[in-house]
């Protein structure tokens, strides 16, 4: 009997890949509804580009191109500023919970159902929808997230949703220690990367095209990969592209609300680029002679996993990273930690000198380690140890 999992993400299915769709892909033997997130009903008031979004959920479900047991719907949209007060939390999830019913319903999903949750805002949803079991996933510290939100609100909903969970999982050590003072088997589980995909920068070096927008930059190159939001170090990159007119800083990613990256356009050895398919990205990082892990410090960088930094690990080239996130620390043999911003310029012309093989193949080892499947085998091996999920 397959497992039916109701998965209510805090990440669109498409067009990049998190936490979220690795898991829900590899998971075995399992049904998977899996549910973008809603957008507030004055989000288009910020940006005009969401106006369609907020017919998205009367689309059909769209199954998943190469996952045919997962089908992606789109909540409907919710009043703004549920994270700030509760009573409008409790009003949107009432409207989500008869959504998701209709269509655990059309989808045959009943009470043996799994509920998998990722927002605090679960909370109070899971009264509301048949299951057996409930998983929480944390993956942030989200009560140090700014914008419409109050902290003390948003810890409380997260501490009902863990205390209601039959299993919890956190990222990052600080949040798993957080979680287990009301959920005591909460369990540590880091993020991962693509290993299959990211490791193709060594297996196929020198096979792999070089992409046109990549021809002709000075080298070395110092890449960046990811979302460029809030709590990225952009100091360190302005001062890395001021101190080093003659390198190349590539950053591929999508800014996002609120990040106004201003300072930087004005360096010409900085190279904007937008996301990258992930399949596409060897080539890019294959051009690459440094990848940088740049937070800055503050709560939601110290408790972060970030992808980027699996990936780079997959890669097998060198790194250069703050000390934030911590999990960094669990690499420092080959990772180029600086601990304080003095050491970080001599530390990036470091790494771009490195040529080292013994290093390069610990990296990949570690990347092997640190694998979606590798990850997802752990949480695996818990749910099934439980009985949440049932392995056939």
């Amino acid at each position: 009997m397959k497992n039916h999992v109701v998965c209510l993400s805090t990440t669109n299915y498409h067009p990049l890949p998190t936490r979220k769709q690795n898991v829900m892909s590899r998971l075995r033997n399992a049904e998977v509804l899996y549910f973008d997130p809603p957008v507030s009903i004055i989000a288009p008031l910020k940006d005009k580009k969401t106006a369609p979004y907020l017919r998205r959920y009367e689309q059909p479900g769209e199954r998943v191109e190469g996952h045919e047991n997962i089908t992606v719907y789109a909540l409907p949209p919710v009043l703004p500023f549920f994270n700030k007060f509760r009573w409008v939390n409790r009003l949107n999830q009432k409207r989500q919970a008869a959504f998701v019913r209709q269509k655990m319903r059309e989808h045959g999903f009943g009470e043996e159902s799994v509920l998998w949750c990722y927002s605090p805002t679960a909370c109070d949803i899971v009264d509301q929808l048949p299951h057996r079991a409930l998983v929480y996933d944390c993956v942030d510290r989200h009560s140090a997230y700014k914008g419409h939100i109050d902290p003390a609100v948003v810890d409380q909903m997260e501490r009902e949703l863990a205390q209601a969970a039959d299993q919890v999982f956190a990222t990052a050590v600080g949040l798993a220690e957080t979680l287990a003072q009301v959920a005591p088997t909460t369990r540590l589980i880091p993020n991962g990367a693509a290993y299959e995909i990211f490791s193709r920068v060594q297996t196929e070096a020198g096979q792999l095209p070089c992409p046109d927008d990549m021809k002709e930059l000075p080298h070395p190159v110092f890449g960046f990969v990811g979302m460029l939001q809030e709590c990225i170090d952009y100091a360190l990159i302005e001062k890395l592209a001021k101190a080093r007119p003659d390198a190349t800083i590539f950053l591929i990613g999508r800014t996002l609300p609120g990040v106004d990256l201003t300072p930087l356009r004005q360096y010409p050895n900085i190279v904007f680029h937008d996301l990258v398919p992930q399949t596409a990205l060897p080539a890019y990082l294959a051009q690459m002679d440094v990848c940088l892990n740049v937070f800055r410090t503050g709560a939601l960088s110290r408790d972060v996993s970030p992808l980027k930094f699996y990936e780079y690990l997959a890669t097998g080239k060198p790194i250069v990273s703050t000390r934030e996130p911590l999990q960094v620390e669990n690499f420092a043999d080959v990772v180029y930690i600086a601990r304080a911003e003095a050491d970080f310029l001599a530390l990036c012309d470091r790494a771009a000198a490195e040529h080292d093989p013994q290093k390069t193949a610990q990296r990949l080892a570690y990347g092997a380690q640190c694998s979606w499947s590798e990850r997802v085998h752990q949480i695996e091996a818990v749910l099934y140890a439980k009985g949440v999920l049932h392995e056939s």
